[in-house]
């Protein structure tokens, strides 16, 4: 018999199957971690949703939540909006309000610290963005994605000095925004210590 013809050792056909045997484990491994990849993902994703529309107490009208920031909301501010989210560490007060651009320029002067000034929103997040404790919840577009028009900042109790905050007792965060010529949102985020039980709803 001829080299030519001399037939393959055994063990190169088992090395074969080994080998092809090796790689479908593989490409099953890989399968099932995509796939254990993708409904993690979506676990995820879902209870990132079902977070944000979490805990929202009822009853928590603008007047209240007024009252528990300790923020005075103008007598001539209509389409008053608030809400109240519970959260492990603390919980979170919004309100909401418009008014003609000459009085929200007037309330919110001195809601602004010495020395420092409301600025234009410079990095905005996409369209799609809702945070924790979003104005979503009260029917208005979050106000980290809007850009013309806008303005942000905050204060604290111990950096502004107002009748409008004399009773203020948390820090907030301000947004205003001129939606149409002549009329101005204001948007207000406070943290708050958590154990306030809002009214019952009506």
């Amino acid at each position: 018999m001829s080299a030519a013809h001399t037939p393959r050792p055994a063990v190169s056909r088992r090395r074969r199957r080994l080998l092809v045997t090796f790689a479908a484990l593989v490409g099953a491994a890989a399968v099932t971690v995509g796939a254990f990849s993708l409904l993690a993902d979506k676990w995820l994703s879902d209870s990132a949703a079902k977070a944000k529309d979490c805990c929202w107490e009822a009853g928590a009208t603008p007047a209240w939540m007024s009252d528990r920031i300790g923020l005075r909301i103008p007598a001539n501010a209509t389409d008053r909006r608030a809400g109240y989210k519970v959260g492990e560490r603390y919980d979170t007060g919004l309100l909401s309000f418009t008014l003609p651009t000459p009085d929200a320029t007037a309330y919110l002067a001195p809601l602004t610290p010495a020395g420092a000034r409301m600025i234009p929103n410079p990095e905005p997040e996409p369209p799609g963005y809702r945070p924790a404790a979003g104005f979503t919840h009260l029917g208005l577009p979050e106000p980290e994605t809007l850009v013309t028009g806008t303005l942000m900042g905050g204060f604290c109790p111990d950096t502004v000095h107002s009748p409008d905050t004399e009773h203020l007792t948390y820090c907030v965060q301000v947004f205003s925004h001129e939606p149409t010529p002549g009329t101005t949102r204001l948007y207000l985020r406070s943290t708050i210590e958590p154990g306030l039980t809002p009214p019952p709803a009506s």
